[in-house]
């Protein structure tokens, strides 16, 4: 594991990249003794820890996310590794997951800050004007450091399933000793941490370190405990987590996470946290500043390397990228609220784009729309068969799509006047929180109009309040729960198709052979009078086939780490 790379006592030297919203500089770090000599050295164990956590714009898989790997997009490029999700070649010895290594980096810095840098004094700056203020910042780093702990370890849970749990530096040999414990376990001790962090971090950095003059607003405060432990909450009652265990402990295990997430709702409720009015503003490049709805989030540095990926081929230096699919398209209702395979729903098979929920706009790129900003086509996208954007160009879109969530539309990615900008992944915002909420409320009263214990929304309710922000109707009354179940689903994979849940939900609800076996494309053929024939096909041959085992639910561990360890096990299916 990669908790043998404990740095102290070495005299190699780290590089720290620095990252916007925090005041991250570049530090060298040589040994545990100077490190603590100075607030800025120990500050710069801060900086690897908030880079490690992960985020997903192509930077794993040579441009392709993970969406890639389920049925929101196909990657235009073929061969790429994100296929080996899908085409049965992944395997312990092709693991494919780069969170073994990251997570387990970041908690071994956790463990270094929380154990090794702790309840120091800084004596020899008392004297200095500011030293109140460092002082104060320095004592949020224990917390920072354990939420973000917590945070390694569920992404590692939902990944793995139970891992070893470590809360100590250890040396290789201690390390590699530690046997996997059971998923409980692990989601306790992620339960437990945030119980005791929520009410000790900084709630709000907005006006922390005004002595210091700081913008700190990147890091994680009160609301981002909340949210990992409501999120963690959802997962443990999923059905992947809950195999063996009866009703009455699935149904308390659900109550929990409702619990979990209206607590978080109430306190985004009580410091003026919203829903944003455009479901846009969350994915632009000022969403950090201007959103009032997100609640923790991973920004990086300035680039233009995720629309290199994802503007449409055709255009210079584009990567045609990952492909929104026709299953996702499908998911979007009309702007009636009803599905668009409802009698009478009013959908027209070949004008498909036309009096559609609001959110398939800010989403998904569709044949004939102006967009990107640089695009010169006169006509708009050609993602028809023959156009100057579709499959029949090297790396075109194999769906008749292209995707918008997260892309910047007036990126400059040629070779003359390219420019640069933030992108910033979101971890946890309110809109998600209300899913979560509903989800939970759903299963644990057994019905979409009922309270949990201890709450104050129905999940119709919760789910509703989503749906009105995107001008959708309200839900239906009187929805049986297998009804319900399915369009609270759709009603997540639509509001958060790109944000990187989906490769997870499906599999926490153990329906990847509901969902990912099966991928929808649109042919679209140009007519001699210039109109256009819309025609979905299941499955075509131009795209890699798709298998799913149940195994799939989880990751295999590396190979490579097995045998190293003399304790680790690997999961089931996957000997």
């Amino acid at each position: 594991m990669k908790i043998r790379r404990i740095i102290l006592g070495c005299l190699s030297s780290l590089l720290f990249a620095s990252c916007a919203d925090m005041d991250y500089k570049e530090y060298n770090i040589y040994d545990e003794n100077y490190i603590k000599q100075t607030f800025g050295n120990v500050y710069g164990f801060m900086t690897t820890i908030y880079n490690d956590l992960d985020y997903d714009f192509g930077n794993h898989y040579s441009g392709a996310s993970l969406c890639s790997a389920t049925d929101e997009a196909v990657y235009s490029h073929q061969g790429n590794n994100i296929e080996t999700f899908y085409n049965g070649s992944w395997s312990p010895s092709k693991p494919n997951t780069y969170s073994w290594s990251s997570m387990w980096e970041g908690i071994n810095y956790c463990n270094i800050v929380i154990e090794k840098f702790d309840s120091l004094e800084f004596k020899d700056y008392e004297l200095d004007l500011n030293y109140k203020a460092e002082m104060e910042k320095y004592k949020n780093m224990k917390w920072e450091s354990r939420w973000a702990r917590a945070q390694f370890y569920f992404q590692l849970l939902r990944t793995y399933g139970g891992v070893p749990l470590i809360t100590k530096p250890m040396n290789a040999d201690e390390a590699n000793g530690m046997p996997r414990v059971a998923a409980d376990t692990l989601f306790k001790f992620i339960d437990d941490e945030c119980a005791e962090i929520k009410d000790s971090i900084i709630a709000d950095y907005s006006n922390a370190y005004v002595e210091l003059g700081l913008n700190e607003n990147g890091r994680a405060n009160n609301l981002t405990v909340m949210a990992l432990r409501a999120q963690a909450a959802l997962y443990h009652a999923s059905p992947l987590f809950t195999e063996g265990k009866s009703d009455e402990e699935k149904k308390a295990l659900w109550l929990t996470a409702a619990k979990r997430a209206q607590e978080c709702i109430n306190a985004c409720r009580s410091r003026q946290i919203t829903l944003d009015a455009d479901y846009s503003t969350l994915f632009n490049q000022d969403n950090y500043s201007k959103s009032k709805e997100i609640i923790f989030a991973r920004r990086t540095a300035g680039s233009n390397s995720f629309e290199k990926y994802n503007y449409p081929i055709g255009m210079e230096n584009a990567g045609g990228g990952n492909c929104p699919t026709q299953n996702l398209v499908d998911a979007y209702e009309m702007t009636n609220g009803m599905a668009i395979t409802d009698n009478g729903s009013g959908y027209d098979p070949q004008n498909p784009y036309a009096g559609r929920d609001a959110r398939l706009a800010k989403t998904i790129a569709v044949n004939g729309e102006q967009w990107p900003n640089g695009l010169t086509n006169e006509d708009g996208l050609e993602t028809y068969y023959g156009g100057l954007n579709s499959r029949t160009t090297t790396y075109g879109t194999p769906t008749g799509y292209y995707l918008k969530k997260y892309v910047r539309p007036d990126q400059i990615i040629g070779a003359s006047n390219a420019t640069t900008s933030y992108h910033t992944y979101i971890y946890y915002r309110l809109g998600q929180l209300y899913l979560d909420y509903a989800e939970a409320a759903l299963n644990a009263t057994g019905s979409g109009y009922s309270v949990p214990e201890g709450c104050s929304m129905t999940a119709a309710q919760a789910i509703n309040l989503v749906r009105k922000r995107a001008g959708q109707p309200d839900l239906p009354e009187g929805l049986d729960f297998d009804t319900f179940t399915k369009r609270y689903r759709n009603e997540r994979f639509v509001e958060l198709a790109f944000e990187g849940h989906r490769f997870y939900d499906v599999r926490r609800w153990k329906a990847g052979a509901t969902y990912f076996k099966d991928i929808k494309v649109m042919e679209i053929t140009k007519n001699s009078d210039g109109t256009f024939t819309y025609n979905t096909v299941t499955n075509p041959s131009y795209i890699t086939a798709r298998t799913w085992d149940e195994k799939m639910n989880l990751a295999p561990l590396p190979q490579s780490e097995i045998m190293k360890s003399g304790a680790l096990t690997q999961n089931p299916g996957w000997e």
